[in-house]
């Protein structure tokens, strides 16, 4: 009797091990999150244009790093960020999505971490910090998201 239950156990498993696969999306959220979480320790940083470390960041500095201390490694700019990734829309952002800006008239010119709460970290001339995607200006210049 054991050896039938447990040989319909293993069966069910390697049956249904088959339809759930790997699931890409929790490894893609979990670089993300890590990402933001780290992002978040840097905000008071100051800006460096071109920057790529904690003695100073750019904005897409700042997602490089963090998104590479968490373990993915992802373009250098905004722009380059911007062309990976699968959209998603600002009502379904999680935490660890790219938000993207268009600054400059020219596309995805500046970008930062979505941490929820309707906020994001990114850094700008003033360092590295937290804004509400509801704050006026960046509400205008928003230009789009994607999960990486």
């Amino acid at each position: 009797m054991k050896k039938c239950i447990l040989s319909v156990l293993v069966s069910l498993t390697v049956f249904l091990s088959g339809f759930l696969g790997t699931n890409h999306t929790y490894a893609a959220t979990s670089y993300s999150m890590k990402a933001a979480a780290i992002a978040q320790k840097y905000v008071g940083v100051p800006y460096k244009w071109g920057g790529i470390s904690p003695s100073g960041f750019d904005c897409s500095g700042l997602v490089y790093f963090s998104f590479r201390q968490a373990g993915k490694t992802l373009p250098r700019t905004a722009g380059e960020m911007y062309s990976k990734g699968t959209a998603v829309s600002k009502k379904n952002l999680r935490n660890g999505d790219l938000v993207f800006f268009n600054t400059n008239k020219k596309g995805a010119s500046h970008v930062g971490i979505y941490i929820g709460s309707n906020k994001f970290v990114h850094s700008t001339s003033k360092g590295v910090k937290i804004d509400s995607m509801s704050n006026p200006y960046w509400s205008r210049v928003y230009h789009g998201s994607k999960r990486m």
